[in-house]
């Protein structure tokens, strides 16, 4: 049952979801007792051995009781350390005091009888206490590390709100529990102009007071609902909303956080006032997954800022999906698709000191007019309209092939990386695909990547997983695409066995704003190390941002500060290059 305002008292709302995502494991008392009743169980056995001067017989064979003392000793001690390892505090801090216990008795009993035969226990217990000692504080460090970790994944660095990774992790969870909720986003109207005139500084002000605001009505809890208000990147904002009854209880809560926007805001001396766009959809009325939430509310928010009118809140329709401009990438797509006008550039991949490590292959669509379209107008709508598995299966086919002759040719050890869609690759046919694709064009499998996004394991975790370990038995390698963006949570993330992390672009543009978001990215780069993987930055433009990603650990690079997409044939030449 989800917590009221009172229930949760001085502790904020916010806080107390984001507590819920990046908490570490919850200590089993079960399992504490458990392991507190065998050790008294042990140490009742130890005693009863120790005291009784007869023998046991086993198969046959007589054997002092006594000779039992050591083995349930060194048991006792046993779950002793279990306790410690699983049971955290609690478990320490009783076993310390079953130790203290223990070798008191046993002192007490060297006194009264003047007998040194319970000599080698004392001991035992002792060097246990000095292990368990050791071992609770490396795992308190350990788990300080990780919740450090958790709470960077968590947490927008410039303003202190939740980030798109909490927000996603939230979502998940309702879904799971098939709660009723509805996902706002918010644009913030013409704030480019904001950074133009006043500069990079004065828009983190902005952000970070907007953020303040926003964040004081979430945990006041006066709208009535219950709120999460997190930032997504950029002027991007979304709020989750729980426990309403009706589309006007959502309405009078938005409106709430736009007052709080409207009002004035003094930056460095300068009066601004702020507008937003907002769009959002409802679970599970409007849709019943993460991605087309998200899809639909973004499909409000941006019709709402398309027509720029004086009311600023738009609830998701249908008939938003299929505006003209998407109807005519449509058809465009589908006759590109019929006479094979889809084709691939490829932009290289370097590692930190420039060496080529591949490229990665785009896709690109010529219409009848020979007119090339640009990805971000096709690849939504091919998504959309379900045709995205042909589009990057066409970009394969023909990538590999052009790649396996070049490898031929060349020798060269270059990585061929491909986008796969989710789509794609839940296809029951794509296993066969990609081994026809690997035989007909000759490509090393070690040296094709296909890149998938987190939010594979969101629909199917348990079908995913079994394709992608599939893959990886071929001999194929495994990228995380738009590492930072993505939906799943770092439990999916740690099972997925991929070979290397791609940061998304939006956090190598702003990477070097700020001092927060530099170490953001650091913080991505340090999460995919811990989990094993090699990390590429993509998008990196700047000399600066190259500087700054050397410093903080990445391995490879992708972006116009190294090269921008090519044809196949300059392709070749930059190979032969490094030949």
């Amino acid at each position: 049952m989800e917590k009221t305002r009172s229930e949760i008292g001085d502790k904020s709302i916010i806080e107390e979801t984001i507590a819920s995502i990046s908490e570490n494991e919850k200590i089993s008392i079960p399992g504490y007792v458990i392991f507190l009743v065998l050790y008294i169980a042990a140490t009742v056995v130890v005693e009863l051995c120790a005291g009784y001067r007869g023998n046991i017989v086993i198969s046959g064979r007589s054997i002092p009781a006594a000779a039992f003392t050591g083995v349930f000793s060194a048991l006792a001690n046993v779950f002793i350390i279990f306790m410690v390892v699983f049971c955290r505090k609690l478990g320490f801090y009783t076993a310390i005091t079953a130790l203290l216990v223990q070798i008191f008795l046993i002192i007490m009993g060297i006194v009264k009888t003047q007998e040194l035969i319970s000599l080698p226990g004392l001991f035992t217990d002792i060097f246990t206490m000095i292990a368990i000692i050791l071992l609770h504080k490396k795992n308190e460090r350990l788990r300080n590390y990780q919740q450090r970790i958790m709470d960077q994944a968590v947490t927008d660095m410039l303003t202190g709100l939740p980030n798109r990774f909490a927000c996603s992790e939230l979502i998940d969870s309702l879904i799971k529990r098939d709660e009723r909720f509805a996902v706002v986003l918010i644009d913030l109207n013409n704030f480019k102009s904001v950074n133009d005139t006043l500069g990079f500084d004065a828009g983190n002000k902005v952000l970070t007071e907007i953020a303040s605001r926003w964040k004081d009505i979430a945990d006041s809890g006066l709208s009535g609902t219950l709120d999460f208000i997190n930032r997504l990147a950029g002027d991007e904002f979304s709020l989750i909303i729980r426990n309403y009854s009706s589309s006007e209880d959502i309405i009078h809560t938005i409106n709430q956080y736009e007052e709080a926007l409207g009002r004035l805001l003094t930056i460095d001396g300068c009066d601004l006032y702020v507008s937003a766009s907002i769009g959002y959809a409802e679970y599970p009325d409007d849709a019943k997954n993460f991605d087309r939430l998200f899809s639909y509310s973004d499909a409000a928010m941006s019709e709402m800022k398309r027509l720029g009118s004086g009311n600023h809140i738009l609830h998701f329709t249908p008939d938003l999906l299929k505006p003209e401009r998407t109807l005519e990438i449509e058809r465009k797509l589908r006759t590109a698709l019929d006479n094979d006008n889809i084709f691939f550039c490829l932009q290289p991949q370097y590692d930190i000191s420039h060496k080529l490590r591949g490229f990665e292959a785009l896709a690109r669509l010529k219409d009848e007019k020979s007119q090339i379209l640009r990805p971000d107008e096709f690849i939504p709508v091919a998504e959309r309209v379900g045709m995205i598995d042909k589009v990057d299966g066409a970009v394969l086919k023909k990538a590999a092939v052009f790649f396996g002759e070049l490898i031929r040719k060349t020798g060269s050890d270059i990585i061929l990386s491909v986008n796969v869609s989710v789509k794609h690759l839940m296809k029951n046919g794509f296993l066969d695909e990609l081994r026809d694709v690997l035989d007909v064009s000759g490509i090393p499998a070690d040296q094709l990547e296909l890149e998938i996004t987190e939010s594979v394991m969101i629909d199917s975790a348990e079908k995913a997983l079994h394709c992608i370990e599939e893959i990886k038995e071929m001999g194929v390698k495994i990228a995380i695409d738009d590492f930072g963006i993505g939906y799943s949570s770092l439990s999916y993330l740690n099972r997925l066995p991929a070979d290397l992390l791609k940061i998304d672009k939006s956090f190598i543009d702003k990477m070097n704003t700020s001092d927060s978001s530099k170490q953001y990215v650091a913080a991505i780069i340090s999460i995919g190390h811990i989990m094993g993987f090699e990390v590429i930055s993509e998008g990196v433009e700047e000399n600066e941002q190259l500087d700054s990603l050397n410093d903080i650990g990445c391995d490879f690079i992708q972006g116009f500060v190294w090269g921008q997409p090519i044809e196949a044939n300059e392709a070749e030449s930059l190979v032969l290059s490094y030949c």
